[in-house]
């Protein structure tokens, strides 16, 4: 694959079916509620066809050889609802498809700034006439039910041009692999409740049929071809709308056709009152008018850009692969409104659209230093998700809440329990998220209404989860930390660290808010903090990522295949599980959200150990390992990471984009460097930076929020100067050192030089990915 290096946008010049999978991916757009799949205007050729809900999927059985108590019974994926991308043009009486004449020019630009996909193309038919085809496609982060596209069609002949605008529902699709990360085909899942349409306008509704939930999709049109007469036609079957337009357009001449789509779903709300919401947002996208959508975008684009900007000098290619992340992470959260922020987004059906702890761990940083009320948003989701949370944790014979591995709706839907169930560590995954945001908004409202409940109830799951014992302190026995190629350890790092920060978290939010917790289990909960057991081995002077981790058996690299990763594929999970084989970040990211409880000379020692164990089958490994690698003096291989995250999809790294993009990596390019070269940290609340520059990089700069105030950080050889964008004062650290930034005065400090270590060792053949 290959595309233009432009600072601002992806851009792709020629037709290769053969590569449509993985850019219907790259081209999709959202806004967190509504995802169209980047596919082409005719609909066909196409890869994988997705257009997606937030939230709306069918229910079906989950299947075991044998089962057991407490086995998750149903699963969910997400449905490819009613398409209204395709609008088909028959140029006389010959169909447009890439496939067939000449398609002389043809480029596609996904616009960062104006968040449109553009296309262009001039075609020849088989029998030699040609056209000039344009269109424009957005939607909308302002009018959150709304997209729209702009469709014009200039001939170079005197021609009669026919143009077709569909709504489709039910859409056949294909599953391409057997790969459990892959979704499952859903065969027409969709069931007609209602069908309308007159002059310009249709509505279709439908329901799903096992999970009950409805859906309504509405189209209406303008058509211009300057003043000439055009004739048109609506009609409307079950899973079929289609308004058709034919007219005689001289040489030079122009057809312009906007579209207006509007969508929404509900489980409560009845078919009528879908229809009317629909209709309702369909009349304000057409009052807006098709400018008026562009305006609105642009500008909600360029108030973004000014707090979330990253700006590279000396890899253009990062450029732009930063930048392209950035915006995908906002198309996966911005108008999610109380909604999960799925593991591939609204790009695609991979992961059956679950989310994951993902979108707290990983993307919920970038959200809540950029656009702070989507993350907001995101909590909310799993606070209305609690009594699901409740009673899977009753079921499991346990107190509190314990959050799903994997949902749509909030109940747990994973089959493999040793990864799913086991995976406690989600709860204080929410836990952590809600602490970061509190500490960088000072959301009191949120605080009170919805973050203590949270935090109450997954401290009362660590408490029945964990015990006191004699030996070692506060022990959580049987669980599964974040790498999955080790599941039910006692003990394991990253989990007891994220519960410690909850009990903590917990107890001071029901002090400050006087919630109804006993005095006696606010100090049961401090106690069991102080008490948290972190394994230590003495004689390697490292910490195992959990007990007797470093026990195990290493696992032979040397004699591993590259055609044998990702390792899940190849090889029994039991066979895994007592290796020292990682399959991602999983010590390592213990040591940047809580890098408080470790010293620097351990995570050096810790870094090296578990950097030569690593294989990163996760595309959540990367970009935490390009943070530690840069804290401890490992700049080139933290470069070397933070590419890797930042093209595991424009270069598909792990050749499963077609199923849609991985937005924990996107949002972990955004944490290589922040976090990695910025050194931002943010642990107690206190916000510290400690920058670097890499050999590989000229200067970069980076932009976030912080309690309302707007900053940039630039780094270059000469220092690194921290200014305000939008705010009076802000009081943080660089390397340790107090400084002050002040609207009128800006602040630039010496980067002081980082350590000259030897580069560790990475596994034989999984070396970072460069460009």
């Amino acid at each position: 694959m290959s595309y233009a290096v432009e600072p601002w946008q992806l851009r792709w010049q020629g037709l290769s079916v053969d590569h449509l999978h993985q850019t219907e991916s790259t081209f999709a757009l959202s806004n967190g509620h509504i995802g169209l799949r980047g596919s082409l205007d005719e609909g066909e050729p196409r890869g994988l066809p997705g257009t997606y809900l937030n939230g709306f999927y069918e229910e079906h059985q989950l299947p075991y050889g044998e089962g057991g108590y407490g086995y998750p019974e149903a699963g969910q994926t997400v449905v490819n609802v009613t398409d209204g991308k395709i609008i088909r043009l028959l140029v006389e009486d010959e169909p447009l498809d890439m496939r067939y004449g000449n398609a002389v020019e043809h480029e596609r630009t996904l616009d960062f700034r104006s968040g449109t996909l553009r296309r262009r193309t001039v075609w020849e038919s088989p029998t030699g006439r040609r056209v000039i085809v344009r269109s424009e496609r957005l939607v909308s982060f302002t009018q959150r039910a709304v997209a729209a596209i702009r469709y014009e069609v200039e001939p170079m002949d005197d021609l009669q041009l026919v143009v077709q605008s569909d709504l489709l529902a039910n859409e056949p699709i294909k599953s391409r692999s057997d790969d459990p990360r892959v979704a499952a085909a859903l065969d027409s899942p969709l069931v007609n409740d209602f069908t309308m349409a007159e002059k310009m306008r249709a509505v279709l509704c439908h329901h799903t049929k096992v999970s009950g939930l409805r859906m309504a999709a509405a189209m209406d049109h303008e058509i211009d071809v300057d003043g000439v007469d055009t004739r048109t036609e609506i009609r409307a079957e079950d899973d079929l709308a289609r308004f058709t337009a034919a007219v005689d357009v001289p040489a030079g001449g122009c057809l312009k056709l906007t579209k207006y789509l509007a969508y929404g779903w509900s489980g409560q709300r009845s078919t009528p009152a879908l229809r009317a919401q629909v209709e309702a947002a369909l009349a304000g996208a057409c009052q807006t008018g098709w400018e008026g959508l562009l305006q609105e975008q642009r500008a909600f684009l360029d108030d973004f850009w000014e707090v979330a900007d990253i700006e590279i000098e000396g890899d253009d290619q990062l450029q732009q692969a930063i930048r392209f992340a950035l915006f995908h992470v906002l198309q996966a959260g911005a108008r999610g409104e109380s909604r999960a922020i799925p593991g591939k987004g609204l790009t695609g059906p991979g992961y059956d659209g679950h989310a994951f702890w993902d979108t707290e761990m990983f993307v919920l940083p970038v959200l809540t230093y950029t656009v702070p009320d989507a993350a907001r948003d995101a909590l909310r989701w799993r606070h209305a998700t609690l009594d699901k949370a409740r009673e899977r944790a009753k079921v499991l014979g346990l107190k509190g809440a314990a959050f799903p591995w994997r949902s749509i709706n909030g109940a747990e839907c994973s089959a493999y329990w040793p990864a799913g169930t086991a995976a406690f560590h989600v709860s204080g995954d929410v836990s952590y998220a809600i602490q970061q945001y509190l500490n960088a908004t000072g959301d009191e409202d949120f605080d009170r209404c919805e973050a203590t409940e949270i935090l109450v109830e997954t401290a009362r799951l660590w408490m029945s989860l964990g015990h006191h014992d004699p030996h070692d302190g506060f022990r959580i026995d049987g669980v599964t930390g974040p790498d999955e190629y080790s599941a039910i350890v006692d003990n394991n790092v990253y989990t007891n660290l994220i519960a410690q920060q909850n009990l903590w978290a917990a107890a001071d939010a029901a002090e400050r808010n006087q919630y109804d917790v006993a005095e006696e289990e606010i100090a049961g909960w401090r106690s069991a903090a102080a008490a948290m057991a972190v394994p230590y081995d003495e004689m390697l002077q490292v910490h195992p990522q959990a007990d007797n981790f470093t026990k195990h058996a290493e696992w032979d690299f040397e004699n591993t295949p590259e055609d044998k990763y990702p390792l899940l594929l190849h090889f029994p999970y039991f066979d895994l599980y007592r290796h020292q084989v990682i399959k991602q970040a999983d010590l390592v990211l213990a040591m940047h959200v809580r890098g408080d409880a470790f010293t620097d000379e351990e995570k050096a020692r810790n870094f090296a150990y578990y950097e030569a164990r690593t294989v990163r089958d996760s595309s959540l490994s990367a970009g935490t390992q390009a943070v530690l690698a840069a804290e401890v003096g490992h700049l080139g291989l933290a470069y070397d990471y933070l590419v890797e995250a930042a093209f595991t999809d424009l270069h598909d790294l792990h050749e499963n984009v077609t199923n849609g993009l991985h937005m924990a990596s996107l949002a972990g390019a955004w944490t290589a460097l922040v976090a990695g070269f910025g050194g931002m940290r943010d642990h107690g609340g206190e916000l510290t930076f400690a920058p670097r520059l890499p050999d590989e990089l000229t200067r970069f700069s980076f932009r976030m929020s912080f309690r309302g105030t707007r900053i940039s950080v630039d780094v270059s050889e000469a220092g690194a100067t921290y200014r305000i964008v939008d705010g009076t004062e802000l009081t943080t650290r660089h390397h340790g050192e107090q400084i002050t930034i002040t609207a009128d005065t800006p602040v630039t400090m010496p980067i002081p030089k980082a350590p000259d270590l030897e580069r560790p060792k990475s596994p034989f053949g999984r070396e970072p990915r460069r460009h």
